[in-house]
């Protein structure tokens, strides 16, 4: 079947082919998704860790993958603790699937007893000068529920990479657009920047390695890697703030969600000066809960010319 542009460039629509067999399995997973949204938060907790032990023996690629990461960005652990961080990443990927399930489809009353926030004034301020705001925020495994907690707060925008299952990538975003603002498919930065330009509030995580084409080389945990400079850019175009956006998991199902205080002279004019800025602001995120940031991502795929592929699995 001869591809359009539409799943690149527009929002997913539902389409009668959903309703072949071809669907059935996505269906069918989205039923269970559905199904146990609704069981309470501590059971889908138990059920997350018990995934993310399968993952951490089933899954040994990502396993690697998380290893190398944490041998690279935290060289001053020992090996017992290297260990113990990527039991701890793996179950948090674990978690994240029943988090997400929860969030997207789970009831809503159920997040307002089960949080903390702070930081809503900064966004409130914002908004009252008729400024938009760009929020910036990395591939923590609580992104979803984040995102659920904070449309109790504030309306937002996300952008986001649109998954190549269609029917998935059209429950997705249905499911996401029935509390938040407007989905924006990564490539349709001109809206995201009419969107910044009309006063709203986007999420936006620019952690992940997206090739050379669409990055420069910036330090991050001390390691060069290649990041998208859409940031400062963004924020220019769309006379925007910036604030970082955090979120964390904390013992029996409670959340924390933080805003900080509009970044200071950003951005700059110096594309690379930025980058590293924004790096070093989600590097500082991460750090307060390592354990929770999808280090199964090969974070340092694009190496600069020369330099050696980190993933390379050793030969026996």
């Amino acid at each position: 079947m001869k591809k359009t542009s539409h799943a690149k460039h527009l929002p997913p629509i539902f389409r009668w082919s959903f309703l072949g067999p071809r669907y059935w399995l996505t269906w069918i997973m989205l039923a269970f998704l559905q199904l146990i949204a609704h069981l309470p938060i501590r059971i889908n907790l138990a059920l997350g860790r018990s995934l993310g032990w399968l993952f951490l023996h089933l899954i040994p690629s990502r396993k690697r993958i998380a290893e190398t990461n944490i041998r690279l960005c935290f060289p001053e652990l020992n090996e017992t603790e290297r260990e113990k961080m990527v039991r701890g990443v793996i179950q948090s990927c674990g978690i994240s699937f029943f988090e997400s399930a929860m969030s997207l489809w789970g009831p809503a009353q159920r997040w307002h007893r089960c949080h903390s926030i702070t930081g809503l004034e900064h966004l409130h301020a914002a908004q009252a000068a008729g400024k938009g705001v760009l929020l910036v925020g990395c591939h923590m495994t609580t992104m979803d529920i984040a995102g659920r907690i904070l449309a109790l707060h504030a309306k937002f925008d996300v952008l986001y990479r649109q998954d190549p299952n269609p029917l998935l990538a059209y429950m997705l975003v249905k499911a996401r657009e029935s509390f938040n603002g407007e989905s924006i498919i990564s490539v349709e930065t001109r809206k995201l920047v009419r969107n910044l330009r009309t006063g709203h509030i986007v999420w936006y995580a620019p952690d992940q390695d997206y090739g050379i084409k669409h990055s420069i080389f910036a330090p991050f945990f001390g390691i060069t890697a290649a990041t998208v400079p859409g940031t400062a850019r963004f924020a220019k175009l769309g006379d925007a703030q910036v604030m970082a956006f955090m979120h964390y998991r904390e013992a029996n199902g409670h959340y924390r969600i933080e805003i900080s205080a509009p970044l200071e002279n950003f951005p700059s004019g110096d594309d690379l000066a930025d980058t590293t800025r924004v790096n070093q602001l989600i590097e500082q995120t991460i750090r307060q809960q390592p354990d929770q940031y999808l280090w199964v991502h090969r974070r340092f795929k694009t190496r600069p010319e020369g330099e050696v592929n980190f993933y390379k699995k050793k030969k026996q």
